[in-house]
């Protein structure tokens, strides 16, 4: 499994042509909204700044008019709206900026608006997936990968699995109809597996274990 920096494109979201017998099953991109609702934690931004304006209300409001209570409250809901249509404009970015890619061997990953990086996970190299649903079908899918190889967080990030710091996995965040998706992912990787066990005699299996727990935010 490897990343390299993004160059040139001779196939939207490939960094290379693909080889002979390798085609692509689907791609997608996560859906904005959702991926800034989970990624940049935005129910707890609200929350913080909600807290500050009634702290603020209600240290003053015995002191002064509530005309003036609420006009002193303002500024809080202000920054709070600032603050929130920031933190979506860059959850917008990060959407837009990637494209993941799932072909008959690997899954790919291009990500980063910044930094644009594209990741490679063959089949081979996963030891199991996981899938997190919301009640609209969005979910998200993280993978185990296997071997010596380290993935930095802050480098994917959002495209990993949250909070999993000592072993990065990364992640399809929030894309649109995730359990087809992941029908599609799991029949492509555990042909695959069985493709690399007969014709080099190694054992290594996937497995696609759906969480039917729903996700408000992560």
């Amino acid at each position: 499994m490897a990343h390299k920096e993004y160059d040139f494109e001779p196939i939207k979201g490939l960094p290379e042509t693909l080889p002979v017998g390798e085609e692509i099953l689907w791609q997608g991109r996560p859906d904005w909204w959702m991926l800034s609702w989970q990624s940049l934690s935005l129910p707890w931004v609200l929350g913080y700044f909600l807290v500050l304006a009634s702290w603020r209300f209600i240290a003053v409001i015995d002191q002064i008019p509530l005309g003036q209570a609420v006009g002193a409250t303002l500024p809080f809901l202000f920054l709070a709206a600032t603050v929130f249509v920031l933190l979506l404009v860059v959850g917008y970015i990060q959407a837009r900026a990637s494209l993941y890619t799932i072909t008959n061997r690997r899954v790919v990953m291009r990500i980063g608006a910044a930094l644009t990086l594209t990741l490679n996970v063959p089949y081979t190299q996963i030891a199991a997936a996981s899938l997190c649903l919301d009640r609209r079908g969005t979910g998200t899918i993280a993978f185990e990968t296997m071997g010596a190889t380290r993935l930095g967080y802050i480098v994917c990030w959002p495209h990993v699995r949250p909070w999993h710091l000592k072993r990065v996995q990364p992640a399809l965040r929030a894309i649109p109809n995730a359990l087809e998706v992941s029908d599609l992912l799991s029949k492509a990787a555990n042909s695959q597996v069985r493709v690399a066990r007969s014709s080099a005699s190694r054992s290594s299996s996937v497995q696609m274990v759906a969480h039917s727990r729903i996700l408000a935010a992560e």
